[in-house]
């Protein structure tokens, strides 16, 4: 993985979180849910800044970082779309919404497609499954989506 430039400004801010949490260990899932919204994901230079200001190994926050679904350490879309894989939305379709939206934008479960617009991933469960299937692209959700709807979804995002 190639080391990305953070700027110093982000650098302050993600060194603000962290004393905003007291610099406490205990803090740390806190701190990467803030640190993730600032910079989108959390790539090993963030990992390596948190664990030096906690006073801790960067392997105790890698491995919260790929513990925890949420987390991510690659660069989302501007448009991140989730498809539900949860029983529910699995059986009545998920997975054929899924093929769908990866044969339209020409990318599989983890990629972002080159323009940056695009990511895609799947998750177990949104907690709408009487709405299945689901598929949720930012905050919003997206229910009883078909094959079929996954072109005019696109194009609304557009």
């Amino acid at each position: 993985m190639s080391e990305i430039k953070i700027p110093q400004n982000k650098i302050d801010q993600l060194l603000d979180i962290c004393n905003e949490h007291g610099n406490q260990p205990g803090e740390l899932i806190n701190i990467l849910h803030k640190a993730q919204h600032l910079f989108g994901y959390l790539p090993q230079e963030v990992q390596r800044i948190v664990a030096r200001q906690l006073g801790i190994p960067v392997s105790k926050v890698y491995g919260v970082v790929t513990f925890y679904s949420f987390f991510t350490m690659t660069p989302k879309g501007e448009h991140p779309i989730s498809v539900c894989m949860g029983t529910a939305c699995y059986v009545r379709g998920a997975e054929k919404v899924l093929d769908e939206f990866r044969r339209i934008l020409g990318i599989n479960v983890g990629e972002t497609t080159p323009d940056g617009k695009y990511s895609l991933s799947s998750l177990r469960c949104v907690g709408a499954c009487g709405l299945a299937p689901v598929v949720l692209i930012g905050e919003k959700v997206y229910g009883r989506v078909v094959p079929g709807d996954v072109e005019k979804i696109l194009k609304e995002l557009e």
